[in-house]
């Protein structure tokens, strides 16, 4: 059994008077935020709300690039070349430290989101211009990445330090990469399920895979997505599943 684990959110993904989910209620159940920057979610109204929030409630901060996809909410893929893709993160882990700055607080971590997360997992060169993007920026930064991912290796192979990430509301192949979205059992959505998901992770480091093959995950860090029905709930409930098994909480960072 992990005798410490991280849980993450994605975070500022609101937009205008569209609001995604409650985070005040959520942030009571995480210790970190991987908070959107503008390309395919928030806005600097709902981006600064969030830092705030999560300073009021000691939940850490990291930024969460993704592609300039608004419209696709960042789950459609693009084609870039590397300098420029460089130049999309970079940009976006600036516009989130504006306003970390502004509240005393300090950049945690980098997660990519959506498309630009399961591209940069197999793809060497999107891999490495995201390692590379951040290690710029600020090589203490966290990359959180898949174990056994080639975004995981770039990063390691750059001397950032890298926290593995397993999910536990989105179903896994048997390669171990994620169920596509659309597809049967890409999103778990039944508590009890996540519930077992989480144990099965802490303890024995796998997962079953959408068609029952155990999958090796290794994980500094679980997330919950947002934008999943009941995300509050499901919070809550593994929060207090992970306390009961004797699993610290610590932010990414302290976990690493």
């Amino acid at each position: 059994m992990a005798k410490s684990v991280d849980l993450n959110t994605d975070a500022g993904e609101s937009y205008g008077r569209w609001v995604l989910v409650d985070e005040g209620q959520l942030f009571r159940y995480v210790t970190s935020a991987n908070v959107a920057c503008g390309f395919h979610a928030g806005d600097p109204t709902s981006i600064w709300r969030t830092v705030r929030l999560a300073k009021s409630l000691g939940v850490s901060v990291g930024a969460h690039p993704g592609f300039p996809d608004l419209m696709g909410f960042g789950r459609r893929e693009m084609s870039v070349n590397v300098e420029e893709l460089k130049s999309y993160v970079v940009y976006q882990l600036g516009a989130l430290d504006a306003f970390l700055r502004v509240e005393g607080m300090r950049m945690q971590h980098v997660k990519t989101h959506g498309a630009l997360y399961n591209m940069a997992w197999v793809r060497e060169d999107y891999a490495r211009a995201v390692a590379e993007a951040v290690h710029s920026y600020d090589p203490k930064l966290v990359l959180v990445a898949p174990y056994g991912s080639v975004a995981a290796r770039a990063a390691e192979e750059l001397g950032l330090r890298v926290a593995y990430e397993a999910f536990i509301d989105r179903g896994y192949m048997s390669d171990g990469r994620l169920a596509p979205r659309g597809t049967p059992g890409a999103l778990v959505t039944d508590l009890e399920k996540i519930l077992e998901r989480v144990v099965s992770i802490v303890d024995r480091g796998t997962v079953l895979s959408v068609d029952g093959k155990p999958v090796e995950v290794r994980a500094h860090t679980l997330c919950i997505h947002g934008d999943s029905p009941g995300a509050v709930e499901i919070a809550r409930a593994v929060n207090q599943r992970l306390r009961e098994l004797g699993v610290e909480l610590r932010p990414i960072a302290r976990v690493v």
